[in-house]
Formats: structure tokens, C-alpha cells, sequence
């Protein structure tokens, strides 16, 4: 293992929340190597033999718990992927939080693919949160490409929050689940880009059994020259009920391309759809401007209140 330095603290307080070090099971990744690792009698960690990555297993019945599994890269030209499982046991109710912030001064690209699977158990409960964030004044670029596959059996539950917001020059998110009866997903992903990054969001999600249901809301902001395209499609196999939500602020010379996809396969699949791309309101910005904030502290705020 390797001790955290001032950057790598600074980057796992940015997409973990962290000041210190965190009560329950953890495992710290700092420019490709181990940096801590904690187990607990109802969590263990694993290393994976055939391949960079860990299994994460839960024992079934485990409540009130969380695991922390941050990545942070700090040097320029690092390129890495990772595989990390996720085994979540019957009738647990557990927080992961996952993430990877890559801070870049040199010349050379740094990049991060993770790709996570969750198997979530009967009756389990997952709050999921993944954030992604860059830094650094280098040439070189910062690249991230994460990959999550969901499995989740009868009358689970998992809540997704998917955010990127500063930094990242490059991003292809997949998310891809598929769902048995009873089963609920809820997405939130919260995306900002500006200057000339570019970020491909793409989400399949299968409703397969009766009574499962998905709610997917995405919000995001392009800025300056930046691209973005959001892919969502939501399948509904069973007698499920699945909504969908892109909503998009556009600026200065950025763009934004919306694919929304319904697929009923069932005669009692009820699936909606939701999407606009538009400009910050005039009013809204003469209305905070007229309480004495400058026009870009006002659009500041705009953006700050939508992206929460």
C-alpha cells in the first residue's frame, strides 16, 4: 500500500466527500496501485487474480453499512481499466460510493475505465453514487469511460447518482441493467461540460418482470464549444411502468444531442418520456440581476440550482 499525498487527498474529497478516513469497508486506488484497503464482518474486499480489479461481497441481511471505493490518478500518462464486481446479498441495505478524480499537469493523457457489475440480491436496497472530476493546468487530457452493468432480482431497489461536473476532457458513460419482477431502478446523472470537452451518455435499461420500474432524470449544461449526447433507452418486457427525463441548458457556442428511445414489447408496458433544450431564461436572469448579482453571477446560480 502507498500513503495519499496532498493531491490524491484533495481528489478523493472532491468525489467521495471525504476529509478522512471513512467508519465501514473501503479501498483506496491511487495511480494504479492499492492505497488502502478496510474489511468488515459483513464486507469483504478481494483482490482479483486474472485482472486489475476487486470483488466487493456483502453478505445477505446487512444493513446501515457503506463501502467507499474512490480512484484518484495524479500523474500525467497513466491509462488504466479496472474490473470491480459488486455482490450484494438478500435483504441489505447498503450506500456504495464509487468515483475517480484524475489530476493532469504534464504533457501525456491520463485515463480511467471503470467497469463495475452489481448483482443486487432479492429484496436488497443500493444507493449508488459515482462522481467523476478533473484538474490540473497540463497539456495532457483527462479521459474517463466507465462502464455499469445492473442485475438486479425480484423486489430490489437501487438509486443511481451519476455526476460530472468540472474537469474531464473526455467521457463515454454505458450504463446497461436489466431488471426482474418488482425490481426499481431510479437514475439521477448531473453533467456539465465547457470549453471543448465532449461527453457520450448512453443508458439500456430492460424491464423484464412484471411490476419493475425505472425513473431516469438527466440534467446537464453545455458550455462554450462542448458536445454532449445523451443515448437513453428504456425496454419494457413485462407489464412494468418506466419514465425518462433529459433536461438540457445550452451556452455560448455548445451543443447538445438528445436520442430518447421507448421500446414496449408488452402490451402493458407504460413507458413516458420527457426532454427540452433551451437557453437560461431571460426573466430568470433579470430577476436575480435586479437583486444586485452581475449577469454572470446570476447564470452561476441558475446553473447551480438546476445542476443539484
Amino acid at each position: 500500500m502507498k500513503e495519499l499525498d496532498d493531491i490524491q487527498k484533495r481528489l478523493i474529497e472532491e468525489i467521495a466527500d471525504l476529509h478522512e478516513v471513512p467508519v465501514g469497508a473501503y479501498n483506496f486506488r491511487a495511480n494504479s496501485e492499492l492505497a488502502g484497503r478496510n474489511t468488515t464482518a459483513n464486507i469483504d474486499i478481494i483482490s482479483k487474480t486474472d485482472k486489475s480489479g476487486i470483488d466487493i461481497k456483502i453478505k445477505p441481511g446487512t444493513r446501515k453499512e457503506s463501502v467507499h471505493i474512490p480512484v484518484v490518478i495524479s500523474a500525467s500518462g497513466i491509462k488504466e481499466t479496472v474490473y470491480n464486481d459488486f455482490y450484494i446479498g438478500e435483504d441489505s441495505d447498503v450506500v456504495i460510493v464509487a468515483g475517480c478524480g484524475i489530476d493532469n499537469c504534464g504533457n501525456q493523457d491520463s485515463q480511467h475505465d471503470g467497469i463495475h457489475r452489481f448483482f443486487v440480491g432479492k429484496g436488497a436496497k443500493v444507493k449508488y453514487v459515482e462522481k467523476h472530476y478533473g484538474s490540473g493546468n497540463g497539456a495532457g487530457k483527462r479521459l474517463l469511460n466507465p462502464v455499469t452493468e445492473v442485475y438486479m432480482e425480484e423486489d430490489s431497489y437501487m438509486e443511481m447518482e451519476m455526476v460530472q461536473i468540472k474537469g474531464v476532457d473526455s467521457t463515454d458513460r454505458k450504463t446497461v441493467a436489466e431488471l426482474k419482477a418488482g425490481a426499481k431502478m431510479v437514475v439521477h446523472e448531473r453533467l456539465m461540460t465547457h470549453e471543448e470537452q465532449y461527453a457520450m451518455s448512453t443508458y439500456d435499461i430492460a424491464l423484464n418482470g412484471d411490476g419493475s420500474s425505472a425513473d431516469v432524470v438527466s440534467r446537464s449544461v453545455a458550455r462554450d464549444k462542448s458536445y454532449q449526447k445523451l443515448d437513453l433507452c428504456v425496454k419494457g418486457n413485462a407489464a412494468c411502468s418506466g419514465h425518462t427525463e433529459c433536461d438540457s441548458i445550452i451556452m455560448d457556442s455548445g451543443t447538445i444531442l438528445a436520442v430518447p428511445a421507448l421500446e414496449a414489447n408488452s402490451v402493458d408496458a407504460m413507458l413516458v418520456h420527457e426532454a427540452a433544450i433551451g437557453k437560461i431564461a431571460g426573466e430568470q436572469l433579470d430577476k436575480l440581476m435586479s437583486l444586485g448579482l452581475t449577469e454572470a453571477e446570476a447564470e452561476e446560480q441558475i446553473i447551480n440550482g438546476f445542476l443539484r
